[in-house]
């Protein structure tokens, strides 16, 4: 028997490493894309060391062409893919007359354009075996714009529509399409500078103030083992501080 296939595009050092560690542990092989696929050499360092298989690949999302390639390249070279999730982010801060057609476009290419991509491709090979699993992530942006997020919340949210479009028409045809809605700042680098350049120390932060990304992976490893009877398309998460 061989094992099955996920891919995660978007594998970033933080929630995209942590969802690959994940399935890995449960055996999968894993392929990892990112636009600068030599950054991936630890994170497959550490899957192998796991005992698990993993193959990266520099791929840039919002780009058609490289997409498919990735997408072909696993099918034909590594095996069908039975998981693919899109965690590309996107969260930059731009007050509104500071947000430039490039700065906009840019974040919509990155939040939704690079997940209809990486979706359609995953249905082309998908549909066929009538079987598989596409997920995206999400963020509170999803739901509700924030100020100084007006193009990171566009992207977002139309993320979260195509999907569910995805979903309404995958559905039947054996396909489980799920969006994660990560509403909490996640424990990232990028997080605790933010937290920084507010005089904020993370140590002296209440427990569970921020979200693990390990806990990320859990929930997407819960969402794929879902059964068909009971499948859930939204499911969001939070620390319990946070208000909502």
């Amino acid at each position: 028997m061989t094992a099955p296939v996920a891919l995660v595009v978007g594998a970033g050092d933080y929630i995209g490493a942590a969802i690959a560690r994940r399935f890995a542990r449960e055996g999968f092989t894993l392929c990892l894309a990112r636009r600068n696929g030599d950054k991936l050499a630890p994170l497959v360092a550490e899957i192998e060391a796991m005992g698990a298989t993993a193959h990266a690949f520099t791929m840039d999302a919002r780009q058609e062409d490289s997409t498919a390639e990735v997408f072909a390249r696993i099918e034909s070279e590594i095996g069908p893919l039975d998981v693919v999730i899109f965690n590309v982010g996107g969260n930059v801060r731009f007050p509104i007359l500071e947000t430039t057609a490039r700065v906009f476009r840019k974040v919509w290419e990155m939040a939704c354009l690079a997940g209809f991509f990486t979706g359609r491709e995953a249905a082309r090979h998908m549909v066929p075996r009538g079987r598989g699993c596409i997920f995206f992530t999400g963020a509170s942006a999803s739901l509700r714009g924030n100020a100084g997020y007006a193009a990171f919340a566009a992207g977002k949210s139309g993320l979260r529509a195509m999907a569910q479009s995805l979903a309404r028409e995958l559905g039947p045809a054996g396909i489980h399409v799920a969006h994660l809605v990560i509403d909490a700042g996640v424990d990232t680098a990028f997080v605790r500078d933010i937290l920084a350049s507010q005089g904020k120390e993370v140590a002296a932060l209440p427990p569970h103030t921020l979200m693990s990304p390990d806990s990320v992976g859990d929930a997407y490893w819960a969402l794929y083992n879902q059964s068909p009877d009971a499948w859930t398309f939204e499911m969001d998460l939070r620390p319990h501080r946070e208000s909502w």
